[in-house]
């Protein structure tokens, strides 16, 4: 990976902790990380608000589940206090692109907003 500032490194540290199962299973944890305006386009089309996220995947992660396997993970400050994350996963053979964007906030870095694209292929 690319060297990279302090605000790349503390959202990849915050989407890297989203992606643990046991912090997925916790809605206290998921809800510290997550911005109070968050919302995201989830890979079934779906749009999610803060509280249904927080809810879903508490209810729909299990620690015997395959993990959520990131790669190709970037960053780029887009402004101050403002982070773009870039990464694809890969849970049970399904895959996605994924965009986050993470604001820095007086409560540390929070994810304000995420999207995920199904793939089929690996890209090149």
């Amino acid at each position: 990976m690319p060297e990279h500032g302090p605000a790349v490194t503390a959202a990849i540290a915050g989407e890297l902790t989203l992606l643990d199962p046991e912090v997925r299973r916790s809605p206290e944890r998921v809800a510290a990380l997550l911005h109070p305006d968050f919302h995201e386009f989830g890979a079934s089309g779906r749009h999610w608000g803060r509280a249904a996220i927080i809810a879903s995947l508490a209810e729909n992660t299990d620690l015997e589940s395959p993990p959520v396997v990131a790669s190709r993970m970037r960053g780029v400050e887009l402004a101050p206090g403002l982070v773009h994350l870039t990464f694809d996963t890969e849970c049970d053979g399904r895959r996605a692109h994924r965009s986050s964007l993470w604001r820095r906030t007086e409560a540390g870095w929070l994810l304000y907003f995420h999207q995920a694209t199904p793939f089929g292929e690996r890209p090149a």
